[in-house]
């Protein structure tokens, strides 16, 4: 089944046939999975949502018919939850790669499109753990354990994507009092054609990032960003 642009089942046969050495690379089936799924669509935080409800919960799905011990379970669900936190942590990165980009020219962070940017970044962790806390609940409570166990460790340290959300906006805070200080600030209409499109450009950063990874490498190109 496809949905949102991901194949569940392939992540599903992938963790449920998957044993206890292939926790690097489901991290990196996951990873790839969803930053392929975020490259597909406009970088909404719904949009973001539906991506991680629909792989934690194939991840889920595929564990939960997994032969293996409990202890190993848990730790292919813990390379699945670091498969999705990396991903998303390049979602908060193309966010401020854009963000900065219109403060750089004179764009104000008190506008109501921006100031909503800057609170989604902040939610991206908690989205995170929202996502995992729902596919926990899915399959049946033998599975409820193990992702506890995932959560707990998780929210005992920053994740990558707490902490690059956590100083993007500092960052950009600081940036956008640098603006007014020196005095920078787009007119209305240019400032409102930028804000209008700021989720398209956040995608756009977003597979451009990707294809400066890959380095000319052998993947195929990302879906162009669609809305919905």
């Amino acid at each position: 089944m496809i949905k949102h642009g991901i194949d569940q089942d392939a992540l599903i046969q992938k963790f449920s046939q998957a044993t206890a050495q292939q926790g690097e690379a489901l991290r990196k089936a996951v990873g790839d999975t969803t930053l392929k799924a975020l490259q597909g669509r406009e970088l909404t935080l719904a949009n973001i949502k539906q991506v991680l409800n629909t792989v934690a919960k194939a991840a889920a799905t595929g564990a939960a018919g997994s032969p293996l011990a409990a202890v190993d379970v848990e730790a292919l669900l813990g390379k699945a939850f670091a498969g999705m936190d990396a991903a998303l942590e390049q979602a908060v990165q193309a966010n401020r790669k854009a963000l900065q980009q219109m403060v750089d020219q004179g764009a104000s962070l008190r506008e109501t499109q921006l100031k909503k940017a800057l609170g989604d970044i902040e939610k991206m962790e908690d989205t995170l753990f929202a996502a995992v806390r729902k596919a926990a609940a899915g399959p049946g409570a033998a599975l409820q354990g193990p992702w506890a166990q995932v959560l707990g460790a998780a929210q005992g340290k920053a994740t990558n994507t707490g902490t690059l959300a956590s100083s993007t906006v500092e960052q950009l805070m600081d940036s956008a009092q640098q603006s007014l200080r020196d005095g920078r600030a787009l007119g209305l209409k240019a400032s409102q054609a930028m804000l209008d499109s700021y989720s398209t450009l956040v995608s756009g950063v977003l597979i451009g990032m990707s294809d400066a990874l890959q380095q000319g490498g052998n993947a195929p190109p990302p879906a162009r960003a669609k809305k919905g």
